[in-house]
């Protein structure tokens, strides 16, 4: 364990003596604690390029897609629970629980969690994730939760690591008409769900792992996120000189580079690298390739919805990159626009150290997906929803 800062210690202390009862919370109690003050000081307000939001940008309308089938399987995945569980798992559509996430694995989470469910309620809740998720999505969150499962065999700590150490919440109620969403959070994995009648927003998204390629174990063979980071020194390797040197902003990388991780929903991240309206069409169709690979996680139907929308700025897009484009190098790079930022970044070991040692390593990636200018969690659209239907808004 680290040891406290300055700064933490005068937070607890103020704590303590406004309540006592936080002088008995655990480590990790007080460390989420100190997270989410910090975190939540500020409204949400989404982030943007130069602190004021991009207006008009996203829409009320019907996409044509179902979510019946969302709805259903959430409500039957509520009425799987028991009376504690379901009241527990339960918070309304705004609440701030939504921006309550991190990847961090001794963060204290909410909801109810797979490691306390039955099989019958685990079923219940991968379809949840299943009507919501496409297979290769729903693919990837079972192999992230698998893969955890290895991190705790190598590190010997299945108490902090473990493939059932993920938690579900829901937000409002299930409906046809009225908004509602679902979050599933833990270690390498947290997937925001917003549902407003037909249509979707699936950011903050959060997927990774250390390792992301199983040499041992259980799970042996089981890997992630290959094709994104392939894809991505694809995407490098198309440039041309010149355009190298715009998109490349570092040439190495020292890892952790990810800036629009947990309680960075407000953060101003202006447009770095390269602008794709230099691109040719081979670029430009490139570019959409990769960010596809991203927006596949959703249900087919509303991924094909938000690949429309980030075609539409596909000229208003930046590529960077920070780090080597050899066959074995680790790198970062991002993809901004008005609509979509992806980060996807190479990590230093952690919990793998003994394996890989210290340096930056391809068998530690983050990724994140963003909904940039207000509408991560559906904000805008909840916004708008609100200012038509003004006395649902309590």
């Amino acid at each position: 364990m680290k040891p406290y800062t300055v700064q933490f210690i005068l937070f607890l202390t103020l704590c303590a003596l406004s309540n006592p009862v936080c002088a008995q919370l655990t480590w990790q109690e007080q460390q989420s604690l100190k997270k989410e003050n910090e975190g939540l000081k500020a409204p949400f307000k989404g982030i943007t390029t130069n602190g004021t939001i991009q207006e008009g940008l996203f829409k009320l309308y019907s996409t044509g897609v179902t979510t019946e089938p969302v709805r259903n399987a959430a409500v039957a995945f509520l009425e799987s629970l028991d009376d504690v569980q379901r009241e527990k798992t339960k918070f309304s559509i705004d609440d701030d629980e939504w921006r309550k996430w991190m990847n961090q694995d001794y963060y204290v989470r909410q909801g109810v969690g797979f490691i306390e469910m039955s099989e019958k309620q685990r079923k219940a809740a991968f379809d949840l994730m299943g009507a919501s998720l496409s297979a290769k999505g729903l693919k990837l969150s079972q192999d992230i939760m698998k893969l955890n499962y290895t991190l705790g065999e190598i590190s010997g700590n299945m108490e902090r690591y473990g493939e059932w150490r993920y938690w579900i919440t829901i937000m409002g109620e299930p409906s046809e008409t009225e908004p509602w969403g679902w979050q599933m959070e833990g270690h390498h994995l947290i997937i925001n769900y917003f549902v407003l009648r037909d249509q979707v927003v699936m950011t903050p998204l959060f997927v990774g792992s250390e390792p992301v390629i199983a040499d041992i174990g259980k799970y042996k063979g089981v890997s992630i996120l290959q094709d994104e980071q392939d894809s991505g020194l694809k995407m490098l390797r198309a440039l041309n000189d010149e355009q190298k040197s715009k998109a490349i902003i570092a040439p190495s990388t020292a890892g952790n580079n990810v800036l629009t991780a947990a309680w960075s929903d407000n953060v101003i991240l202006d447009y770095a690298g390269i602008k794709a309206s230099s691109f040719t069409r081979a670029q430009k169709d490139q570019l959409l390739l990769l960010i596809q690979l991203y927006v596949d996680h959703m249900d087919d139907g509303h991924a094909k919805v938000k690949m429309d929308e980030v075609q539409k700025y596909i000229d208003d897009t930046w590529f960077a990159w920070i780090g080597g484009s050899g066959d074995d190098a680790v790198y970062y790079y991002r993809i901004h626009s008005p609509v979509i930022i992806i980060e996807f970044d190479h990590q230093k070991p952690l919990g793998t150290k003994k394996l890989y040692g210290n340096d930056v390593h391809r068998q530690h990636i983050h990724a994140v997906v963003r909904t940039p200018n207000g509408n991560d969690y559906g904000k805008d659209l909840l916004r708008q929803h609100y200012l038509e239907h003004p006395h649902e808004h309590k």
